[in-house]
């Protein structure tokens, strides 16, 4: 392992990087809701990464995105990078689907067992290259031109940022873990005042947060980082909450807020605020209801980018600090400069990627504009 010094993964994206909101960074593609009757969408409801609606969103962008740069030219082929085998491996399969391309996938995740990939098919024409060690992507690289896969104007690739572009899966997707947590905890711990258990929190998220009860938070940070807040307050005992969900009294989310609004008079005036916001937003549909919070993970997850000293060890900089996969970084840039179309994924929320006009103000930047180390092999 090796620090190649600093960048961001904007220098291979660019603008061209969409958050969970489906509002593209650059300008000049359209936005979800100007396009949603053009594809058949429902109003209101924004699909997440492996829906067949998200896919679809995506391929009417990058149809664009390709057109304003090379007019006569249409994709005809599509790769992926990405960390996981069931959401990047559907939204990929889906991806291709809708733009009806053929498309090979890399997907990387570090482990200490002996190197090795497999190839699996997804889809017709769609195959994913499964790997163990993220320095495999030259493996992949090379497969590409053994498939006669060319990279060129034609192909678009997708890049996913969180755990593969940033933070690796395996090697360093503890340290964007650790900014969401540490954002759940500050934000709890800041509307609580004196009356915050930090023991009780970590045991109430730690517990919340396995697969488990993924079918009443729906693997929702926001709604997990409410729960805690709500039994913080007292208002709810962790015991009865996991009881209730065991014994499926409590089957959802959307059941658990409604029931804290009906007796929402008991809360104090502080959280009855919050939680009155949250619920509007909950009921509007917006799945990233709990915004202090999100804008508390966008200041942590920035904090960690590029904070420690260039001279720092690669072992204390993949330990501590959000870093850029050298191996992602280098593959990127190369394809870039042999025409393809990058373009960038990422199920985070807006308001946890992006910068408020306040620290916009004060020379904050987006995630993918942010500089930090590159480290990889």
């Amino acid at each position: 392992m090796k620090n190649f010094g600093r960048a961001s993964i904007s220098e291979f994206l660019e603008d061209r990087v969409v958050y969970r909101n489906l509002i593209p960074m650059d300008d000049r593609l359209p936005k979800l809701d100007e396009f949603r009757e053009a594809i058949g969408l429902p109003a209101g409801r924004i699909p997440r990464k492996s829906e067949a609606n998200y896919a679809r969103a995506i391929a009417y962008i990058l149809r664009i995105a390709q057109n304003l740069r090379s007019p006569h030219e249409e994709i005809k082929r599509l790769v992926f990078i990405g960390d996981t085998r069931l959401n990047d491996g559907n939204a990929f399969a889906n991806i291709c689907q809708a733009g009806e391309w053929p498309g090979l996938a890399f997907i990387g995740s570090e482990t200490t067992a002996t190197p090795s990939t497999e190839i699996v098919s997804a889809g017709d024409a769609q195959r994913l290259y499964l790997a163990n060690r993220w320095s495999l992507l030259t493996g992949f690289e090379q497969f590409c031109i053994e498939q006669d896969f060319a990279i060129n104007r034609q192909t678009v690739v997708i890049v996913d940022i969180d755990k593969t572009a940033l933070g690796a899966r395996g090697r360093n997707a503890h340290t964007i873990d650790r900014a969401r947590v540490r954002a759940v905890q500050n934000t709890v711990a800041d509307l609580l005042g004196d009356a915050f258990d930090k023991d009780a929190f970590r045991a109430a998220y730690k517990q919340l947060n396995q697969v488990e009860f993924h079918p009443f938070t729906g693997d929702n940070q926001d709604y997990l980082a409410y729960i805690c807040l709500v039994l913080g307050s007292g208002f709810y005992n962790l015991k009865t909450v996991v009881n209730d969900i065991r014994t499926r009294k409590l089957t959802s989310f959307d059941q658990f807020i409604a029931q804290v609004d009906d007796r929402a008079e008991m809360l104090s005036p502080e959280l009855a605020v919050i939680h009155t916001e949250i619920y509007r937003y909950v009921q509007a549909g917006d799945p990233t209801p709990f915004k202090m919070f999100r804008r508390n993970e966008y200041v942590d997850t920035i904090g960690l980018m590029g904070y420690l000293d260039d001279a720092a060890s690669v072992e204390d900089l993949l330990a501590d600090e959000i870093v850029i996969t050298q191996e992602v970084y280098a593959l990127a840039l190369k394809w870039r400069q042999q025409g393809a179309l990058l373009f960038g994924l990422s199920d985070k929320p807006d308001e946890a990627s992006v910068p408020g006009i306040e620290l916009a103000a004060q020379g904050y930047a987006p995630i993918h504009k942010a500089v930090t180390h590159v480290v990889g092999e």
